[in-house]
């Protein structure tokens, strides 16, 4: 049977008189076009139901490839360079005890407040109050808060703060104020400063 007279067989079908409980009856064409269908509606059915997953689960897969090769990457990354990591944390190791070094202990507190007034009388200063505030303990370090005031010049006070920032040890200044020494007459001035300087916290390393 060609392909017309298969057309022509199938347009002289009623499909009420298709028997639904007797499907070997159905004429070829009929079958072979019931198949079709079947075969289309079991593979969407395979596909949406597993198919589907399938693939999901693959694009997951796909993307857990990518992320571990970009880890893998960056650990070779790390492995290729472990020797200049090793010297760089020995460099830092050493810069650190430099540092730790420049910070004074509690006997050397004293020898520090006669550097810091011996730097102001140099500086033809006039000392008004000079003393040690209550410490404060971070992780790693002790805070030594100094409250300073002194009477001179603009050019004297400027003298002063240079000094006391070149000294050996660390001090750092802070909290500026700086207000005429008197209401009329005069051109001197008054500073007030607070000055930090530092010492090792063992108790903070220990922890």
């Amino acid at each position: 049977m060609n392909l017309n007279d298969s057309l022509d067989s199938l347009r002289k079908i009623d499909v009420n008189d298709l028997d639904l409980n007797n499907l070997g009856s159905w004429p070829g064409p009929v079958k072979f076009i019931a198949s079709l269908l079947l075969a289309i509606v079991v593979l969407g059915l395979g596909y949406n139901f597993h198919l589907k997953d399938m693939q999901a689960d693959l694009e997951r897969r796909q993307m857990e490839e990518e992320t571990l090769k970009q880890q893998f990457s960056a650990k070779a990354f790390q492995a290729a360079n472990l020797e200049a990591y090793k010297a760089q944390m020995a460099e830092m190791e050493t810069s650190f005890g430099a540092l730790l070094r420049q910070l004074p202990s509690d006997t050397e507190v004293p020898g520090l407040l006669e550097d810091i007034t011996r730097t102001g009388l140099g500086s033809g200063l006039e000392f008004e109050e000079i003393k040690l505030l209550p410490e404060v303990a971070q992780q790693f370090y002790i805070e030594l808060p100094i409250q300073i005031r002194v009477v001179g010049s603009y050019h004297d006070l400027a003298t002063f703060v240079s000094g006391v920032a070149s000294l050996p040890r660390i001090v750092t200044l802070h909290d500026f104020d700086v207000v005429p020494a008197e209401k009329t007459g005069t051109s001197k001035l008054r500073m007030s400063i607070l000055a930090k300087t530092y010492r090792y916290n063992d108790k903070g390393l220990e922890k």
